[in-house]
């Protein structure tokens, strides 16, 4: 598969959620014939759902559209690192690889003290590590998209 590809579809999704007043946050589900099978925007702000991040929607229609088994078998590609909630979404949904753009160090630094993105300094990885289960990560790569989309959204 064309990780960097797919990613430059994530960070497009992230442009679409923050065009749609949203945080700059996208992701999708992949399977092993190299074929989108479900996307998601981020939804805090549309929503009013502090837990309507990318991957935890794409966890959501994942979860009703594909039974576990098909799960394993997906790739998550997202634009941002995923967070701990979303970490353990992903987890939890039995997704087994995870390959994003923009690392949590990178956001937390554009962030600052913003108080629409109240980081912390969870690398995914290390919410993975915790489970029974392998979650294979890759990332982050550098892709000057996946830092400009958030360009001027937060303060620091």
């Amino acid at each position: 598969m064309d990780d960097v590809a797919f990613l430059h579809q994530a960070i497009d999704l992230a442009a679409e959620s923050r065009a749609h007043g949203n945080h700059p946050f996208g992701a999708l589900l992949v399977n092993a014939d190299g074929e989108v099978v479900c996307t998601a925007l981020n939804t805090v702000d549309t929503d009013n759902d502090p837990t309507g991040h990318a991957e935890t929607n794409l966890v959501r229609v994942a979860g009703k559209r594909f039974d576990p088994d098909i799960r394993a078998t997906l790739t998550l590609y997202t634009s941002t690192e995923p967070c701990a909630m979303c970490a353990g979404a992903i987890y939890w949904a039995r997704i087994r690889t995870v390959v994003f753009a923009l690392g949590e160090d990178e956001l937390r630094a554009m962030t600052g003290d913003d108080v629409k993105n109240p980081t912390m300094s969870l690398p995914c990885r290390e919410v993975f590590a915790r489970g029974r289960h392998p979650t294979a990560v890759r990332g982050p790569f550098d892709i000057l998209a996946a830092r400009e989309v958030h360009a001027g959204f937060w303060h620091s």
